[in-house]
This record gives C-alpha cells, structure tokens and sequence, in this order.
C-alpha cells in the first residue's frame, strides 16, 4: 500500500494559509487514490522529539561505529522512530510557511531529527554524502506560503530561504521528484486570487502525485 505523509509545519491551524492548500491536496488525493493511506503530522502536537545534547552525542557515535550509551540511548530511540515515520512514505506532502525569510524552526528541528546516518544519508570520504532515499521512488509536494515576499518583490520586502533550503535539503535526501505549490499575495496583490490559484493547483497536482 502506498503511503502519504503529511507534514504540516504552521500553529495556525484551520488559520494557516499554507495548510488550507494541503488539506486540498489531501482530499483530492484521497479521491484519486481511495487505497492509499494517508497519515498527517502535525509538528507541533508534541511528538516530535528535541534534538539536544543526548541526541547529538548518540548521532556521533553512531557516525564513528560506536553504540550510543546512557542517556542517548532513549534519545536515540526516539530519534530513530522519527526517521523511520519520515522513511516509511512513498509520498510527502509539507506544508511550509514562510517566516523571517526562511522555514519555521519546528520544521528545521523535523530535518535535523530525521537526517541520521545510515537512514537518510551516508557519507564517503572521497565523495561526500551519500542520499539514502534515493532510488526508491519517493515523491514530495511542497506548499510554500508567504504574505509578504514573493517571487516579484523588492528586496526590501524579504529574501528567499524558505523554499531554497528545503527544496535543497530534500534533493540532499535523494528526494528529486519535486512538486511545487505556491502561495504569495504579497502586501499589494490579490490575495484570494492567488489562494485560488494556489488551490486550484494542489487539486491538479493531487490527483497523479
């Protein structure tokens, strides 16, 4: 059975722009592919486990060969746990809402739990990292939301480094096949336009994702 994942990165809830397209995206998968099954995220509903000391320490030692002992061996079961819901999607949707010109940190704790060695990536000292998720099929669709940058923009209005870090970090997984949905009204444009078209995209996409 083939499985979606939705990581949901805003607490706004049914105020999000950005889940509101997701939750689009999802109905019409579900309505295109009835088997699937479908699971949500929510990063913010306390699953997600902290990334500190205990956790850091037991990802180095696993990178050296070592196992991790004392306190990093819970840290790292969860950590583990983590990852293994992120690998285990065939399909991945995020829904991604810009602040301060980049992602939310809970969405950056998200990367820096599940990018462990040995399950998203390897690393060879002649040619550097190696992405695990490669070759396997994964798909990901992206919803990335803004108020007040966009595409057209002057600089004063913000800078970019929501969707070119993540689309980068999802390429550095071997998650190529890349599905973008966009949400920028801006100060000046017309927001519930670009929320229809936004929403009339993630419909489409939806339906062969």
């Amino acid at each position: 059975m083939t499985k979606l994942l939705h990581v949901s990165a805003s607490p706004r809830a049914e105020a999000s722009e950005s889940l509101v397209i997701a939750s689009a995206f999802v109905d019409a998968y579900r309505e295109s592919h009835p088997d699937d099954e479908v699971e949500h995220w929510d990063l913010w509903d306390g699953t997600l486990p902290a990334f500190g000391p205990a956790a850091t320490a037991a990802k180095m030692a696993v990178i050296r060969g070592d196992e991790p002992t004392g306190d990093e061996v819970a840290a790292w079961r969860e950590v583990v746990a983590a990852a293994e819901r992120f690998t285990s999607a065939d399909r991945l949707l995020f829904s991604v809402p810009m602040w301060n010109s980049g992602i939310p940190y809970v969405l950056k704790q998200f990367v820096d739990v599940v990018s462990q060695p040995g399950m998203v990536f390897g690393l060879d000292v002649e040619t550097g990292y190696l992405p695990l998720l490669a070759g396997h099929g994964k798909r990901a669709a992206v919803v990335y939301t803004s108020s007040v940058w966009g595409p057209e923009v002057a600089p004063g209005f913000g800078s970019n480094f929501q969707s070119t870090y993540f689309d980068d970090w999802l390429r550095w997984t071997g998650i190529t096949d890349l599905t973008t949905i966009r949400h920028h009204p801006t100060l000046s444009g017309d927001a519930e336009d670009s929320r229809q078209t936004a929403l009339a995209t993630a419909r489409e996409a939806a339906k062969t994702f």
